[in-house]
């Protein structure tokens, strides 16, 4: 087996990586740019090599780089992660050229599969289903037009070499193609180093769900059943779980036996991907193989108990697979939630800062479920620009799907972050939706459950009993450590602007309890943990555990349970009965200024002062975290000031753009 094994990538995977080594008992050798010179990941390995400045293209994509640190460190092998150089045949044949251990497929499969054309028409010779498209390359938006005509909108347009959600836009019409052909060339060229782009017809209502496959050097392939990917946003998973609430039984065996065909027609030796569009009748089409390993194998990793990344080691070393299809179960239920540095209640936009707070779930078992969490930061860790804004992979495993939905939910409960945007509440409110309860997705379930936006959920009788409770009970805990406990019992706890009487006591066990006044029913609080300035509320609220999110406020807190959040009052009858008379504030009018979404780098403002714009119309584009936004027009209108031009670094709400 491999003694020493350098990883070319960062973050979670890295992280990840180095786990499986140390249980292997190989040293680990982790690459790094200045921007990660402090990770987690390099503190975690036994070696550490700087291999360039901040950006991709200077540091994880240079191969000359790599080779030299794994010279200098005489590491056997590279792991390559995912991202960065993990599906880049030219970089896999000159590691095998020099004698140095890919772990990863072969550079015949990578090149057979990787490329997401020459994949498609392999598949095609193959027999597997595949989407109906255009495979030959695409060279201007007039010929994109003309083509995604007679192919029929709506059209996907895709980077050859794209992943991660990257280097994809859906065209509805003309004008789509027009603007987002180029977009997407300019991404993948940023992002990939190639800007080649095909098209294929965008399945209505369509799901996402992938087999894993995997492969040794001798022959044998096998699959570890499939995970559904539907919950995205951009064109990039958000949630995934593992098996697919959608398959049976023989569509399942249906897949997998397309997938390992696949597999075995490119000789693979590795982890891979298979993946497919599905409709809601079952019917499956090949979308493409990403012959690396995947962001969310931990979901396959818990249902089947196979460590994937050891048995890429495995497979790099020349060993035979130590198991057969016939050996391999499904055990149960696994749900990801991938936790992002954005801001949901903005679009998704990228977050970047500094992460102030970082408080994780505990692993392992729990009250009924399983909790798994991947990450690659620490309290305290800078959020670059740089790189994909992923803090976390929180995973957890039940019996059933019920049980992993609900176990997932006290996870996200149970995770605290300060400092930058992040996704949690959002996370939230789809672990309380019926519909993905349900099992009804669809990779348009974002925008078709929150059209306009996300904006959090309203508190229901549930969360704002936890409300109530949590306010009530800190209000007293500050009052007592200031000296001034009241022996008030009458309250009104106000959430946002609406009132709740309270009437506190103690049972005879000490828990608080809490009389709702006009609602015929009380509530007890035990077990509580907080003290001033913690970020999380824990207690037992009539026998059920749960976090919720705290921080003190003007005259209040603000509280954050599941995915409801609100300011939160506790005041005396006459100050409530004051406060309902206070006008509500009016948020400040920016209807005719255009706001950069997010810190980045200004790409273009194609308008000029005294220029007339029409709604749609594009004004600016901005950079960040490797993907472009385009900022349009919301309505008619002249340019009275451009305070932005191409290359300028911009924060969250700077003025771009000021209309007369």
């Amino acid at each position: 087996m491999f003694k020493k094994i350098l990883i070319a990538n960062r973050g979670e995977i890295a992280v990840r990586i180095i786990k499986t080594c140390r249980k292997m008992g190989i040293a680990t050798v982790q690459v790094y740019s200045e921007a990660d010179a402090g990770s987690l990941a390099v503190e975690m390995a036994d070696e550490a090599v700087l291999i360039g400045p901040a950006p991709a293209a200077q540091s994880y994509l240079l191969a000359d780089r790599i080779i030299e640190a794994v010279r200098a460190t005489g590491a056997e092998a590279v792991h390559p992660g995912f991202g960065f150089l993990s599906e880049n045949a030219g970089f896999a044949r000159r590691l095998r050229d020099e004698g140095i251990a890919f772990i990863g497929p072969n550079p015949e499969a990578i090149e057979a599969m990787g490329d997401k054309i020459t994949s498609k028409k392999f598949a095609a010779e193959a027999g597997v289903s595949t989407v109906p498209g255009h495979m030959g390359l695409i060279e201007t938006p007039e010929e994109a037009v003309k083509i995604a005509r007679e192919i029929g909108y709506p059209v996907m347009i895709k980077a050859s070499a794209g992943g991660g959600g990257k280097g994809i836009r859906v065209a509805e019409g003309d004008a789509d193609m027009a603007e987002g052909f180029a977009a997407v060339k300019a991404e993948a060229m940023a992002a990939f180093g190639d800007d080649r782009v095909f098209l294929e017809k965008f399945i209505v209502d369509p799901r996402h769900i992938e087999i894993q496959v995997l492969g040794d050097k001798h022959g044998n392939v096998v699959h570890l059943f499939e995970r559904e990917c539907s919950i995205q946003r951009r064109n990039q998973k958000v949630i995934e779980e593992a098996p697919s609430p959608l398959l049976d039984d023989a569509t399942r065996m249906a897949m997998g036996a397309q997938a390992v065909a696949l597999a075995r027609a490119v000789n693979y030796d590795s982890a891979g991907t298979v993946e497919f569009v599905a409709g809601q009748d079952k019917s499956f089409y090949f979308l493409e193989m990403n012959t690396r390993l995947q962001v969310e194998h931990p979901v396959t990793e818990l249902i089947t108990g196979v460590d994937l990344v050891e048995q890429m080691i495995r497979s790099a070393w020349g060993e035979k697979l130590a198991f057969a299809q016939k050996d391999l179960r499904i055990d149960g239920w696994a749900i990801e939630s991938r936790i992002y540095a954005e801001d949901p209640y903005r679009g998704f936009l990228p977050s970047i800062g500094r992460l102030v707070r970082y408080e994780q779930p505990e692993e392992g078992e729990r009250d009924g479920y399983v909790v798994r969490n991947d990450s690659g930061v620490r309290e305290g860790d800078e959020i670059s620009m740089f790189y994909d804004p992923m803090i976390a992979k929180l995973c957890a495993w039940a019996p059933t799907r019920e049980g992993a939905i609900d176990g997932m939910a006290r996870a996200l409960e149970d995770t605290h972050l300060a400092g930058l945007g992040h996704n949690v509440p959002f996370l939230a409110a789809v672990m309380e939706q019926e519909r993905f309860r349900s099992g009804q997705l669809s990779t348009s379930y974002i925008k078709d459950e929150f059209p306009d936006g996300f904006h959090g959920l309203a508190p229901d009788r549930g969360r704002r009993d936890v409300m109530i409770a949590a306010a009530t009970a800190m209000n007293e805990i500050l009052a007592e450590q200031a000296g001034d406990p009241s022996d008030r019992t009458d309250w009104i706890v106000l959430i946002d602007r609406e009132a709740h009487g309270v009437s506190l006591g103690y049972d005879d066990e000490e828990a608080l309890t809490l009389e709702l006044a006009g609602e015929d029913r009380s509530l007890r609080l035990s077990d509580i943990d907080w003290r001033p300035g913690l970020g999380q509320f824990r207690a037992v609220l009539d026998d059920v555990p749960f976090t919720a999110e705290v921080a003190r406020v003007p005259d209040g807190f603000s509280i954050r349970s599941g995915a409801a959040r609100a300011r939160v009052r506790v005041l005396t009858p006459r100050v409530a009965e004051l406060y309902a008379r206070l006008p509500e504030k009016q948020a400040a009018d920016t209807s005719k200024l255009v706001l950069s979404p997010m810190p980045g780098l200004v790409v273009a403002v194609p308008v000029a002062v005294g220029q007339e714009v029409k709604a749609g119309e594009t004004v600016a584009i901005i950079e960040a975290m490797k993907m472009q936004n385009i900022l349009k027009a919301e309505r008619d209108g002249t340019v009275k000031a451009v305070s932005a031009r191409a290359g300028d670094p911009v924060a969250a709400d700077d003025v771009l753009v000021e209309f007369a």
